[in-house]
Order: C-alpha cells, then sequence, then structure tokens
C-alpha cells in the first residue's frame, strides 16, 4: 500500500513512510507515552495533527495525564492504548493513516532514541567512552 502511495502520489511524505518501514528493528525504537507528550507540548495546534511513529508506543506510568492525541504507530501496548483512547485520542495503524491522510501534509513524524535499546550499551566504542560490561547474568548462565 505505501509502496503503491510513494509511487502514485507527488508527496515526499509517503516515501518517507515506505523506506522508515523497510528499517531494521534496532532502527525503529519504541517511543513511550510521555516522549511523545514533551514533543508535541511545544507543538502549536497539535490536537488536529497525527503523530505518526515506525516503532511500539509504550506507557509510562510516571506521566500522570495524557493528552488528546491522534498517533499513528506500528504497534501499541496494552496500556498506552487504554491511556490514550480513555484521553479521548485515536489510535491509528499505518494502514489506517494510508486511508485518512493519503498525502499527510500535517502529519508529525517521530522516533524514539536508538541508543536506548539495552543492546546498544553493549556494542563497543571509540576511545575514552564507556561501553557496558557483559556479565554471567546478562549472558544468561546461571550457576
Amino acid at each position: 500500500l505505501h509502496r503503491f502511495l510513494a509511487r502514485r502520489t507527488d508527496a515526499p511524505f509517503n516515501k518517507v513512510i515506505l523506506r522508515r518501514l523497510f528499517r531494521s528493528k534496532i532502527n525503529r525504537p519504541p517511543l513511550s507515552l510521555s516522549r511523545i507528550s514533551k514533543a508535541v507540548a511545544s507543538t502549536p495546534n497539535f490536537s488536529d495533527r497525527i503523530i505518526v511513529l515506525f516503532g511500539i508506543v509504550t506507557d509510562d506510568v510516571r506521566l500522570q495525564e495524557v493528552p488528546k492525541l491522534t498517533i499513528a504507530a506500528l504497534r501499541f501496548t496494552r496500556g498506552a492504548k487504554v491511556r490514550i483512547l480513555i484521553a479521548g485520542g485515536d489510535v491509528l495503524t499505518l494502514d489506517r493513516l494510508a486511508l485518512r491522510a493519503p498525502t499527510s501534509t500535517a502529519n508529525i513524524l517521530s522516533r524514539g532514541k536508538a541508543t536506548s535499546q539495552k543492546a546498544a550499551k553493549h556494542l563497543g566504542t571509540g576511545p575514552h567512552k564507556y561501553c557496558k560490561l557483559l556479565t554471567q547474568q546478562d549472558s544468561g548462565v546461571v550457576n
């Protein structure tokens, strides 16, 4: 569907969607509701716009009130989905986004931190930088 839209419409947004859908899992990091609400708070008229991200939307219990948001993502955790719907927001898959706004001129693209994954903390680094060590507990070996 998105390949068709990228080819047939002149909107560059569809090409961005297609490119981000083909990314590997480490390049589609999760994003919490608190980070989404912080990012959107500085945007004027955010309630009229759709927030699009290519990863999992997770719940954050530290966030007291969830604003009314319309979010399109690959997947939602159960808690995040319930909190968005209770706040009066809307939860969309990327297929529903294509039906609702094919050219998507007023959407907000967002992405999570790629280094927030546990695996990224153990990867090698340059000189004078910190790299988290693998312990027996991390490697799955139990005595």
